[in-house]
């Protein structure tokens, strides 16, 4: 298998997309896995796909390590993967789908919701969830994220929950954390950024949160954590890749 991230010069996500790759290596053991990086690092995807030939294999699914359809799982990654067999053609290879809405990315994803709202009181019915997505001017990328937090509510025991994006589509998240504030019907909101790894854009979540948190004292502001490196999130890539 061959791994795919998207890079990040944030060394907290780097370190957790290669714990990522020891929890894929045991899930799929024997089988090699190799991880190779879009870009900001190294191991690139050419160097990676360089490393598996030298152990002798012969097919290689490719992993890409995207919640959503979007231009790196398109045009970018596929771009490389031809490159990489014209100088092996007789390698053969698939690229397994986005992870999109498998069930273990549900099953993560509402943990992460539960242990937020666990850690404090709250009234099921006077509480909010913002789902946050990064955004793409992917159309299915949008539409998938909002399908996603659809699944997630009915999971949910709380009276909403909403899909706003940090970046590139509407509705971004201040004006859906300024219009659930001002709502008057919720006493706790809880912001859910749907991300990989922890980087810059995690970040940037945390502090628009603490920003709408300033100018509304009088609502609990709760955060959950992002997916992270979890054995669930290794099940969903073996199982895209058909190698679970």
């Amino acid at each position: 298998m061959l791994l795919v991230g998207h890079g990040t010069r944030d060394t907290d996500g780097t370190r957790q997309f290669f714990e990522l790759e020891k929890h894929l290596s045991e899930t799929v053991a024997p089988a090699p896995v190799t991880a190779g990086l879009l870009e900001f690092q190294s191991p690139s995807i050419p160097e990676a796909w360089e490393e598996l030939l030298t152990k002798g294999v012969k097919h290689i699914h490719v992993a890409p390590l995207l919640l959503f359809a979007a231009g790196h799982a398109k045009q970018d990654i596929p771009d490389i993967l031809t490159e990489c067999q014209t100088h092996s053609p007789h390698i053969t290879y698939d690229q397994s789908r986005p992870l999109s809405r498998h069930a273990a990315i549900i099953d993560l994803a509402v943990q992460r919701l539960d242990a937020a709202l666990a850690s404090n009181q709250h009234s099921p019915e006077r509480t909010a969830v913002i789902m946050v997505g990064r955004g793409s001017h992917d159309p299915c990328a949008k539409a998938d994220m909002r399908v996603l937090s659809e699944i997630i509510s009915r999971r949910s025991f709380v009276a909403e929950v909403t899909t706003t994006f940090y970046a590139m589509t509407e509705p971004r998240l201040p004006n859906t954390l300024e219009a659930v504030a001002v709502s008057g019907r919720f006493d706790t909101v809880v912001v859910q950024p749907h991300l990989l790894f922890e980087g810059k854009l995690n970040q940037a979540i945390l502090n628009q949160t603490k920003e709408a948190a300033g100018r509304h004292p009088s609502l609990q502001w709760l955060t959950s954590g992002y997916l992270g490196p979890d054995p669930l999130l290794a099940d969903a890539i073996a199982d895209r890749t058909g190698m679970h």
